[in-house]
């Protein structure tokens, strides 16, 4: 697995999952109709998607200390 990034290349509207596709190991196209049907469920998708992307990008412009190379504990 790779880490979590939205690609600048690639992506649709906020590269979420293109992101969580290439964590996972699919293809992009392959999250997206998941997403898609998944959005036919009651639920909160959307919110879970700017979630997502938001979180995302911080976690990019902040890195934890797990990326820079430290060691957890756990």
């Amino acid at each position: 697995m790779t880490a979590l990034a939205r690609p600048t290349h690639g992506r649709m509207i906020g590269g979420v999952c293109a992101a969580l596709a290439r964590r996972f190991g699919t293809s992009a196209t392959t999250m997206r109709v998941i997403f898609v049907l998944s959005c036919l469920l009651p639920g909160p998708q959307f919110l879970l998607y700017i979630a997502l992307w938001i979180l995302i990008a911080l976690w990019i412009l902040f890195p934890s200390e797990e990326k820079a190379g430290a060691r957890t504990v756990w």
